[in-house]
């Protein structure tokens, strides 16, 4: 995959605050070399956060955001600085814009705060330095003026060290197989799939197989049983999409690992314990009991969507319980989840590590039991610990 075709939830998000007027969208500008965001000496100008996926060297596939003025006023003020904090639970690296002739105000001091509390790298950044240019900078701030680039390069840089790497690769599935070990990939085809193309996880777990020099055989759910029929040998696992969990489960021999894409994410996601743990309150539902239903990106939802229609008629059937069911997407997820018994979320792959790892602390935070869909469906169709096997810790939560 090129690094123009990388998709959002792999690219550093680098956020960019401060006041209104203090100059963010002219440093957005002048970092990315493109107009990206509208200039204006009026205050506020930029109104909701704009996004842009590109190549920043020296770093690579990025996003940069560019979001409202902290500081804004009114009704609609308050809307576009809550859409500003929102930002923070995608935002990797963050950039604060002060204008270096007024100096840190109160607002900006809170949102210093916040990226302590959040542990967000943040650099500090002192525009309009051909007007009143700032001496004494510590290490994480830096001087530059927007009208005439001085120090746009040298904050590139500041932006490029502050991004963390653990020295380990982490891998969707390639970590568990050998060269040429065969791994069956089922990936149904329906209504709701994107025309001509595979859904992120199946695209990236096929991806990671070929990259640990493995063979994949892609497959649809019905033709799962002949395609079996007519290898060679054993498969070192089968793959499947959640919703085909349960017919997927019938033809594959028990002697024969089985996992589903969504488990995987969630494992690639950093939650994959948490989840196994939240399942088990899928058995604990009772009446009137309300459930998240939430997903990471935006589609339409069609007849027999797994989010909106099959996941809420599995949970009335398996609890025998009138449940309520809310249903979120994209962007929109609810900080207060204290109504909720339960919330089920997708795999995340169009989110990053950071959104992802926020939404499950928001959960943890409140007591309330998070879990994804692929482990839902599993337990719902008494299999999640047979989906577990290839990672025994977790088998042995359930």
């Amino acid at each position: 995959m090129g690094l123009n075709s990388t998709p959002s939830s792999e690219r550093i998000h680098i956020g960019f605050f401060g006041r209104r007027n203090a100059g963010k969208s002219s440093i957005v500008n002048a970092v990315t070399n493109q107009e990206l965001s509208v200039v204006s000496d009026v205050k506020g100008t930029t109104t909701d956060p704009v996004y842009k996926a590109m190549e920043l060297l020296p770093l690579g596939p990025v996003e940069i955001i560019d979001t409202p003025g902290i500081d804004d006023e009114g009704a609609l003020g308050e809307l576009r600085v809550k859409k500003t904090r929102r930002i923070l639970a995608k935002t990797d690296i963050a950039v604060l814009i002060t204008d270096s002739a007024v100096g840190i105000s109160t607002a900006e001091e809170e949102l210093i705060e916040i990226f302590k509390e959040r542990k967000i790298p943040y650099l500090i950044v002192y525009n309009k330095s051909d007007i009143a240019p700032k001496t004494d900078l510590s290490d994480n701030e830096i001087s530059v003026s927007a009208l005439t680039r001085s120090g746009i390069e040298e904050l590139k840089v500041k932006i490029a060290s502050l991004v963390t790497d653990s020295g380990e690769e982490r891998r969707i599935i390639g970590d568990l197989l050998d060269p040429c070990d065969t791994v069956v990939l089922v990936t149904p085809i329906d209504a709701a799939a994107p025309k001509g193309r595979m859904i992120l996880p199946q695209q990236q777990t096929l991806r990671d197989i070929l990259d640990a020099d493995a063979v994949a055989v892609v497959t649809k759910e019905f033709q799962l049983a002949r395609c079996l029929e007519k290898l060679a040998g054993k498969p070192r696992m089968v793959v499947t999409d959640s919703q085909a969990f349960g017919m997927v489960s019938r033809i594959v021999p028990e002697d024969i690992p089985l996992t589903s894409f969504s488990i995987l994410m969630a494992r690639y996601k950093g939650f994959l314990e948490t989840a196994v743990r939240g399942a088990a309150a899928i058995d604990k539902l009772r009446n009137g009991d309300r459930v998240l239903i939430s997903e990471g990106c935006t589609h339409h939802r069609q007849c027999g969507d797994i989010g909106s229609i099959k996941l809420p008629a599995l949970l009335r059937k398996k609890t025998g319980a009138e449940l309520e069911i809310a249903l979120s997407s994209g962007r929109d997820f609810p900080e207060d989840l204290s109504e909720f018994s339960l919330v089920i979320h997708c795999g995340g792959c169009m989110l990053n590590e950071r959104e992802v790892t926020y939404r499950r602390s928001c959960a943890e935070l409140q007591s309330v039991p998070f879990t994804n869909y692929g482990i839902a469906l599993a337990h719902l169709n008494g299999i999640l610990k047979r989906s577990l096997e290839i990672f025994p810790d977790f088998a042995a939560l359930v």
